[in-house]
């Protein structure tokens, strides 16, 4: 760390690079937080988190009973073993409470004041966070599986939903109303997601094993339609221009926007340039995926190299993004994960499951205890820092 801070000062080392150095240490450490608890508020399995990028302090979650809990994640008390509270809640006795299931929660990126929600009753709710109320609502025809908000656009207030049908809407927040509608998908689309490099830049997962971009600026809307093969099997050929053989049902931008994710029924990952839509071909093995909605996973910030975290069964998988090697499985839930979400500012991860718990990792803050033998320690120790000191008067 010296060598760090002393290369930083001199000028011969980037500014970042000892954040980056400790944030990739912080995540290679993260472990089951055993003096954290979340408190449990849901009575059915949870779809669905998101931590505002504001503060980071504050996080929602949805769940399949229709509820959603607002939780304060700071450690207010200064105890060692503490809960996340639920700062407030819309229960089954709210009367604007989701009917059925919520799928995705978001909060409004540039400002904690207000949310949004979505849900199999088909309607999208915007809510006021300060009343609780709802400040807006939009009904569709079909069931809702995925909305998403643009978190670095300033131009436009759109959100993208993805429905039963397999027509993308885009909601606009300022005159309330569906402004358009992209078409070129199958099936349902079961993820949507807006990149956080460019304004207009939109993607969306559907059923129909296809991953398109959109340009939604554009009248005839979709710029590319991803290929596993990346154009080299013959157009004839059944799986030409699908990003798996399976339903896609989850999507996640790299930080950057450079690169996208997505993951299907197929049990694969695969990692796509976002500019040109190529499959960069990161081998990620096999990656359990059994949902038959959508999938909510996340990506690091800020690390030397960036780690994807992915639900797989009942445990998170945790893998470098472009070596695609696989680097831990956190253990802790004891049914299915559906979410989970990355706080960059502490390196921690938040992960919702079927077991109605939310669960905390956190990076370890302990180094390993060597053994009590007092033979085993001094070996361990480099000689550089053993005591050479001596009493006597020999010695000089």
């Amino acid at each position: 760390m010296l060598g760090f801070l002393s290369a930083r000062q001199t000028g011969l080392e980037d500014p970042l690079r000892l954040r980056r150095a400790e944030s990739t240490r912080r995540v290679l450490g993260l472990e089951l937080n055993k003096d954290r608890d979340v408190e449990r508020i849901h009575g059915g399995g949870i779809n669905t988190l998101d931590i505002e990028p504001v503060e980071g302090r504050y996080m929602l979650s949805g769940g399949s009973d229709g509820v959603i809990v607002l939780y304060d994640l700071e450690n207010s008390s200064r105890q060692s073993y503490y809960t996340c509270k639920a700062v407030c809640s819309i229960g089954r006795d709210h009367p604007d409470v989701h009917r059925y299931s919520v799928e995705t929660v978001q909060w409004y990126p540039h400002d904690t004041g207000m949310f949004t929600s979505s849900s199999f009753d088909k309607t999208l709710k915007v809510w006021d966070t300060n009343t609780l109320q709802t400040a807006d609502v939009f009904n569709f025809e079909e069931t809702v599986y995925s909305h998403h908000m643009s978190p670095v656009s300033t131009k436009h207030c759109l959100v993208a939903v993805g429905t039963r049908g397999p027509k993308v809407q885009l909601c606009d927040l300022k005159s309330g109303s569906c402004s358009h509608i992209l078409q070129g998908h199958r099936q349902e689309i079961l993820a949507v997601s807006w990149s956080p490099r460019h304004d207009y830049i939109l993607a969306t997962a559907s059923a129909d094993s296809r991953v398109k971009l959109w340009d939604v600026r554009r009248a005839s809307g979709c710029l590319i339609t991803l290929d596993q093969h990346n154009g080299k099997k013959s157009q004839a050929v059944e799986s030409a221009n699908t990003a798996h053989n399976g339903k896609v049902n989850g999507l996640c931008f790299t930080s950057d926007g450079l690169h996208l994710l997505t993951v299907g029924t197929d049990n694969r990952m695969r990692l796509w340039n976002s500019s040109n839509g190529e499959n960069t071909l990161v081998n990620y093995g096999k990656v359990c995926n059994n949902s038959k909605k959508g999938l909510k996973f996340t990506v690091s910030c800020g690390c030397s190299s960036e780690f994807v975290f992915v639900p797989y069964g009942s445990t998170i998988a945790v893998y470098t993004v472009y070596s695609g090697e696989q680097i831990t499985m956190l253990k802790g839930h004891y049914k299915t994960v559906d979410c989970c979400v990355f706080q960059s500012n502490f390196q921690e991860l938040y992960s919702g499951s079927r077991d109605c718990n939310i669960l905390a990792w956190v990076p370890s803050l302990y180094e390993p205890v060597p053994d009590d033998d007092e033979t085993a320690t001094k070996s361990q120790l480099n000689p550089a820092f053993e005591d050479a000191w001596s009493s006597s008067d020999e010695g000089g």
